[in-house]
């Protein structure tokens, strides 16, 4: 729509790969993670003045594999969002740089014009954030489902009865579960340090349990309050982000109901 002329290249166009690439402006990678760094080797040499980027949710090691493919600028993107956004209007992206920043600027200055929030990071760093936001968010919504699924409650019987605040805690569950198990695969297992991360979660679920099972309520409130010293003020802009958001989810269902009447 902002008229560029787009040409998507697919796993099996691999014969007219020359062709394709021979007068690219820009490239960007956007294949499964455990593929990334094969697919880039396998690029053929691209226009020195073209952009080489990627759109993985890791970026340490594409980044170094496009610096070492090509000599032209290069650089990691990471859109913070999924497939169903309609638009880039509010979405984080994160850009962490490469390679000769003057030249890939202008890819910079439209993705703000579209509307997005960039967001530059070391590309190790960003890994090591995203060991948290995304892998260990992803597991522990991925066990949570497996816990409901087993435990078989009614649905509808759940949700009648749910709170917003509850109901949006669902719905977030069964998102995941409505997507690409593959996907979700490759951003918990291609994490480097979620077993270390999951079996720290899981003492203190231990822990937790253990206070539970010896109703210390003192333990529990010590943890909680020490909890909400690590928060801090940052707390209070949540609490009144999350009224935002469940007015939005409680005006949402009430238009729904409206209409389904």
């Amino acid at each position: 729509r902002s008229g560029y002329e787009v040409v998507v290249f697919e796993q099996n166009d691999w014969a007219n790969s020359s062709d394709v690439f021979s007068d690219a402006k820009l490239v960007i990678i956007s294949v499964p993670i455990q593929v990334t760094a094969d697919v880039i080797s396998q690029l053929p040499d691209l226009p020195e003045d073209c952009i080489l980027a990627d759109l993985t949710s890791l970026k340490e090691q594409p980044l170094k594999a496009m610096l070492n493919k090509h000599t032209g600028p290069v650089v990691g993107l990471h859109p913070m969002f999924g497939p169903d956004v309609p638009n880039f209007v509010k979405q984080v992206v994160v850009v962490c740089n490469g390679r000769h920043h003057e030249s890939y600027q202008w890819l910079i200055e439209q993705l703000t014009l579209w509307g997005a929030i960039l967001e530059v990071d070391q590309a190790k760093q960003h890994d090591s954030s995203m060991e948290i936001i995304q892998a260990m968010r992803h597991f522990t919504t991925y066990v949570y489902g497996r816990f409901l699924a087993k435990q078989d409650p009614n649905l509808d019987q759940l949700l009648r009865l749910s709170s917003p605040i509850y109901r949006l805690e669902l719905a977030m569950t069964g998102r995941l579960f409505a997507q690409n198990s593959q996907l979700y695969a490759d951003i918990i297992y291609s994490a480097e340090d979620i077993e270390t991360l999951a079996e720290s979660f899981c003492s203190e679920l231990t822990s937790a349990l253990s206070d539970l099972k010896n109703k210390d309520k003192a333990a529990f409130k010590q943890s909680f309050e020490g909890v909400a010293n690590w928060f801090g003020d940052t707390s209070s802009q949540f609490l009144v982000e999350s009224r935002t958001m469940l007015k939005t989810a409680h005006d949402a269902k009430s238009v729904k109901q409206l209409s389904s009447k």
